[in-house]
């Protein structure tokens, strides 16, 4: 068997804490015994088998998204992003290499990927107890999660983080109940949290419906813009800002790549009725954009020396959002 790249998500349904997905290839000439999902395994072992993991695999990327962004965006729309970004972490020769990788559960996260990586990933539910790589990639997330959450404990000893690590249990209820929710670090949009704080949960059927779908849109958007970035940091940018403000135009990315600055415009239709994200771009708002652009390169002579200037636009679809099209020059 070739190179298997296993990745596997741990905290989908933690109250409080990040979302953490690992993403490990193992020597398949180093034999590692005992592995399997992680929530089948003591945490002495658990802890044993993350360092023979570390010691031993061919490339390992842990990625976190916290608990801010979980609200914002949702948690399909986070584990995407979770899973590209720690796929995003194995060298570029080693993905290259790689002959299939196993994603744990029914969904792919990779979607969005080049051709050459999509037509090589496959889902499987509990393959976190089936494929070596994939109970690698589970332990690791876990471990690493789990140490996250211990050193969260001694910041806010009161939750006991490290005996829960952000799940609903009775303690953490009680928690809750007599201290409130810590800021940034509960996930206020989940159900129970909600609860407590006496936030409102956006349900399916909502008296103002308009009110939804308005709340929907700004979650949705500030994913899409969210996904965009990780699209372009795939694909070789170095993201310079986002959301960069003038009094003629918002720039949503300007990223360096190959020499060029871009200036990117991230458009996002849930659906194609009228038209894609792209028929947005209007002639008076590419005016805008390259007024601001303008200002940028005065402001920062550095890029103006080194750098040739583009201005460019993303086209998202669908929900979550998913990349359709990227136009590196709209001029």
């Amino acid at each position: 068997m070739g190179l298997i790249l296993g990745i596997d998500e741990v905290g989908r349904g933690a109250w409080a804490g990040p979302l953490a997905v690992g993403a490990v290839v193992l020597d398949s000439s180093r034999k590692l015994d005992g592995l399997n999902d992680s929530k089948k395994l003591t945490k002495k072992f658990r802890e044993h088998e993350a360092c023979e993991i570390q010691q031993s695999a061919i490339a390992i990327g842990v990625a976190y998204i916290d608990a801010k962004i979980i609200d914002r965006i949702g948690l399909t729309a986070a584990l995407k992003l979770a899973s590209r970004q720690a796929f995003a972490q194995i060298p570029a020769e080693i993905r290259e290499q790689l002959d299939q990788i196993v994603i744990d559960g029914t969904l792919n996260f990779l979607d969005q990927e080049p051709p050459c990586i999509r037509e090589k990933t496959i889902t499987l539910i509990k393959a976190d107890a089936k494929i070596a790589s994939v109970s690698a990639a589970s332990i690791i997330a876990k471990v690493s999660r789990d140490h996250y959450m211990q050193r969260l404990d001694t910041v806010f000893p009161k939750y006991h983080f490290a005996k829960h690590v952000g799940y609903g249990t009775a303690a953490h209820l009680a928690a809750l109940k007599n201290f409130g929710v810590v800021a940034g670090i509960h996930r206020e949009s989940f159900a129970p949290v909600a609860k407590i704080t006496g936030a409102k949960i956006i349900k399916k059927v909502v008296r103002n419906q308009k009110q939804n779908v308005g709340f929907a849109s700004r979650n949705l958007g500030y994913a899409a813009e969210t996904v965009a970035t990780e699209f372009l940091k795939n694909h070789g940018h170095k993201i310079i800002a986002r959301n960069w403000k003038t009094k003629f135009c918002e720039i949503d990315i300007i990223s360096t790549c190959r020499k060029t600055l871009f200036f990117t415009e991230v458009k996002f239709r849930e659906n194609a009725i009228h038209g894609d994200g792209l028929a947005a771009i209007t002639p008076r708002k590419l005016l805008q954009m390259r007024k601001a652009a303008e200002i940028f390169l005065s402001l920062h002579a550095e890029f103006a020396k080194d750098c040739d200037a583009q201005v460019a636009a993303i086209s998202l679809s669908r929900n979550p959002p998913a990349v359709d099209e990227f136009i590196e020059n709209i001029d």
